[in-house]
This record gives structure tokens, sequence and C-alpha cells, in this order.
């Protein structure tokens, strides 16, 4: 199956959503090359980015979880890479 490498740009407003998004990431974890949050203390928001190596519709399952968890909202940018 062709793999793709890819960003997440996740924003958690909402941290009685943090658990569902921490299982999630659990997961998927074999895919995750690595994790940056960043606590935005002044906005009272959470800013995590996550790398990806995975099959695109994988990487798709996941973000489509993500987006519907409450006060989180994420972004995926994909790289023209396929191997």
């Amino acid at each position: 199956m062709e793999k793709r490498i890819a960003v997440m740009g996740i924003i958690v407003e909402n941290t009685e959503s943090v658990d569902q998004l921490n299982t999630l990431l659990h997961e998927y974890g074999p895919y995750i090359i690595g994790r940056m949050g960043i606590p935005y203390r002044e906005q009272n928001i959470h800013i995590i980015s996550i790398a990806m190596d995975a099959p695109q519709d994988e990487i798709s399952a996941l973000s489509g979880k993500i987006g519907r968890l409450a006060g989180i909202s994420v972004k995926t940018a994909y790289s023209k890479v396929v191997h």
C-alpha cells in the first residue's frame, strides 16, 4: 500500500476533549513520526502538530475522527511524495 507523509495542525479549544484526542493519537501511534504541543496560555488554547508517514486513507481517517471532537479543529497538509 502506498504511503504519504503529512502534517496535521490541531487546535484544541476545549480541554474536555483532550482524553479522546490522546486516545486517537495513541491508536494511530505506529504511523506518527513526531508530535509537538504548544500551550498558548494567554488564549487558553493548545496547538499540536503531528507528522505522519501512513497510507492516505489512515491519515484521512484520523483527521476525520479528530475533526468530530468537540472544540477541536484540524487541518492536514500532504507531501507530494508517495512511497
